[in-house]
């Protein structure tokens, strides 16, 4: 069911959205190092406004569509978190300078907001046209969390990604980094820089986390226009929270058994809307993912940092 939002609706949101980014790259167009208080601060912004808009659309569209609102975006900041270590990886792999890492992931965001745009409609709409669509959709999340809760510490290696690969063998590399650049020109030949190799990397990564968090939200509704704000705002702070929290991974080492939890419950909530049993009630869905996530996070913090996944040792041309 999509929210009989006003003509307008959309194209308000992509405005702000537009504003928001405009402004985030403007303040940082020096790329300079961000520090933990910038990003703590950068985090807190996003956050509320995050949460303001769903206060907005609680109070304009009813409670209905803002608990919607409130379990989505708890979904999709959750599972940002194993977002933030691919990244931190990815960006230790290529060794890529501490200035340019804001800029990689704010276009990093900028792309990710079309992915999962494109998701949320094909998604919602293959559910509401072919019933049996959730069965697949449950058992592949199901399977996510089965991965994520028991096979979560297997390597990730960037320089093998299909996506990555295929650049460099269709695209003239430049094996180096040219200061923030993309692209550079060396013997009158246009080049991609290793920068815009990293840049690859994080939008394939975050092209498959995309289609864990989308299958994941749309077992809560497929309401379009509350996926897309939600998953919208919760993109739009991962860059902060990207910085607050690439330090302190190691204290939440427990955390992905939480994750798995989540993707489990919302392939088992999926399958049982097209059974008698019907849509669980949205307040259930809400309490489920404030308490799996304060559980996880509070034995993390039991536990300590032992059992964390290490980070590979790379040297500037991102080779071990």
């Amino acid at each position: 069911m999509t929210a009989a939002v006003p003509a307008w609706a959309w194209p308000a949101l992509a405005v702000v959205i537009v504003i928001m980014l405009a402004v985030d790259l403007l303040l940082h167009r020096d790329n300079h190092v961000v520090g933990l208080r910038e990003a703590a601060i950068w985090s807190g912004i996003w956050v509320g406004a995050g949460v303001a808009f769903g206060v907005l659309l609680w109070w304009w569209q009813g409670s209905r569509s803002g608990t919607a609102y409130f379990a989505s975006y708890l979904i999709e900041k959750t599972l940002s978190i194993d977002n933030v270590f691919v990244f931190a990886l990815i960006f230790t792999y290529f060794a890529v300078p501490a200035a340019y890492q804001h800029k990689v992931l704010f276009w990093g965001v900028v792309g990710a907001l079309g992915f999962r745009l494109a998701f949320i409609f094909a998604g919602a709409e293959l559910l509401r046209t072919f019933f049996w669509t959730a069965y697949i959709f449950g058992a592949f999340l199901i399977y996510t969390g089965y991965q994520m809760g028991f096979k979560h510490d297997r390597k990730i290696q960037p320089e093998r990604n299909p996506v990555v690969r295929l650049v460099r063998r269709i695209l003239p590399t430049d094996a180096s980094y040219h200061g923030s650049r993309f692209v550079t020109r060396h013997d009158g030949r246009r080049r991609v820089t290793l920068l815009f190799v990293v840049l690859v990397a994080i939008e394939a990564s975050d092209l498959i986390f995309a289609v864990d968090s989308i299958a994941a939200i749309l077992a809560i509704t497929t309401d379009t226009f509350v996926l897309w704000s939600a998953n919208a705002f919760a993109i739009l702070g991962l860059r902060a929270l990207y910085f607050c929290l690439a330090g302190l991974l190691r204290r939440f080492s427990r955390l992905h058994y939480g994750l798995a939890v989540l993707l489990a419950f919302a392939g088992v909530k999926l399958i049982l809307a097209e059974t008698p049993v019907g849509k669980l009630p949205i307040w259930l869905t809400l309490t489920v993912i404030v308490a799996t996530i304060a559980a996880s996070i509070g034995w993390s913090l039991l536990a300590g940092p032992h059992g964390s996944r290490p980070v590979p040792p790379t040297n500037r041309d991102g080779h071990r």
